[in-house]
């Protein structure tokens, strides 16, 4: 049975943010009122739920004092009613176990995408590019729309690194679970003796930072303008369209010249720059994100690894996962089919957080 003062505890916050939404004052902070909606939106599904149960539990104890208490056909007409019950008991508690299950405000950010070559030249660039395909693909079966912040074209190809941005309902709360070093093993396209090579290429999946999360003062920044390098047609190459920021306090850097518009270029390393600063504040508030941090970003290095592409053995294996869960057609995940993946991943952790429940 789950704990009565923490339904109670529930309850009494939900009421709270009730009444703090009804004080006028309140009323004309939007950035307040904001905050209080998204809470009591997320509460007011969870309060339900413990209502129902609590509703349960009291018809319980009603037919069971009338169990104990009369003889004849109301007694067995409230057997039945306590055994069926008995029945829907678990299933409702499970439910609200799920509800209950603490969710991070940050899983309903867009995301930026962050993909980086690591151990194997050529051919982890090439890697590098087969995973920004997958992720666009997965973007476009989900009804996500996407657009490349930065990239670095690989000299045979596919990227040394390439951000992309993509917008959608729970984006970073699914992709999240990308976050890591990929390996591959396969024969490259740039190997003449048919030796199977072993590549790696990093994913770094931060949640998309809006301006009211994050406050940049322009003072801090230095804005470095110079002419791109890569490819785009000569309007590109000929004007100094391309941005460099650097965030002088803590040294991070953020470059952009995809587009050929200096304002436009700037607007996104902007987005990058304050996600990644989000990111890192996140990461001071809350410790125990440390770990998951460390190895999202990796060192690129083969043998720091979440996830291998076996190409001659079409098969992917996610390191994360045990049993059944842990092996998957390798095509059917190239092209982009992450679900199975992702939504094992989900049920993992959402059984850890039960546990702790």
């Amino acid at each position: 049975m789950l704990a009565p003062e923490k339904l109670k505890e529930i309850k009494r916050r939900f009421e709270e943010i009730e009444q703090e939404m009804a004080d006028p004052e309140v009323a004309t902070d939007a950035e307040r009122m904001q905050e209080l909606s998204r809470e009591h939106g997320e509460l007011r599904e969870v309060v339900a739920v413990i209502k129902r149960y609590e509703r349960m539990l009291s018809e319980r104890d009603d037919l069971e004092e009338m169990v104990r208490e009369e003889e004849g056909e109301l007694a067995e007409m409230a057997q039945d009613e306590l055994d069926d019950l008995r029945a829907k008991l678990p299933v409702v508690e499970e439910e609200l176990k799920m509800k209950l299950i603490p969710k991070d405000p940050e899983d309903v950010k867009n995301a930026i995408v962050e993909i980086r070559a690591g151990t194997g030249g050529d051919e982890a660039a090439l890697f590098a590019g087969d995973l920004f395909r997958m992720y666009t693909r997965y973007a476009e079966s989900r009804g996500w729309t996407y657009e490349v912040m930065d990239s670095s074209p690989g000299s045979q190809g596919g990227f040394k690194e390439i951000t992309l941005g993509i917008q959608g309902k729970g984006v970073f709360g699914t992709l999240k679970y990308e976050s890591g070093v990929h390996r591959v093993q396969r024969v490259p396209e740039t190997e003449s003796s048919g030796r199977i090579h072993t590549s790696a290429a990093s994913v770094a999946v931060l949640p998309e930072a809006e301006e009211v999360d994050i406050d940049i003062n322009p003072s801090e920044l230095k804005v470095d303008t110079f002419r791109a390098s890569g490819p785009g047609g000569q309007s590109v190459n000929t004007t100094d369209s391309a941005i460099r920021i650097t965030h002088m306090p803590t040294q991070l850097v953020v470059t952009c010249q995809d587009e050929k518009s200096q304002h436009k270029n700037r607007d996104k390393a902007m987005r990058v720059l304050r996600s990644r600063l989000y990111e890192k504040k996140l990461e001071e508030q809350r410790q125990e994100r440390d770990e998951a941090r460390r190895s999202m970003v990796g060192s690129g290095d083969r043998s720091a690894k979440i996830r291998t592409y076996n190409f001659p053995q079409d098969r992917v294996t996610d390191h994360r996962l045990t049993g059944s869960d842990k092996n998957h057609a390798l095509q059917t995940i190239i092209d982009g089919d992450l679900d199975p993946i992702i939504e094992a991943l989900k049920a993992d952790e959402h059984a850890e957080r039960l546990a702790n429940l």
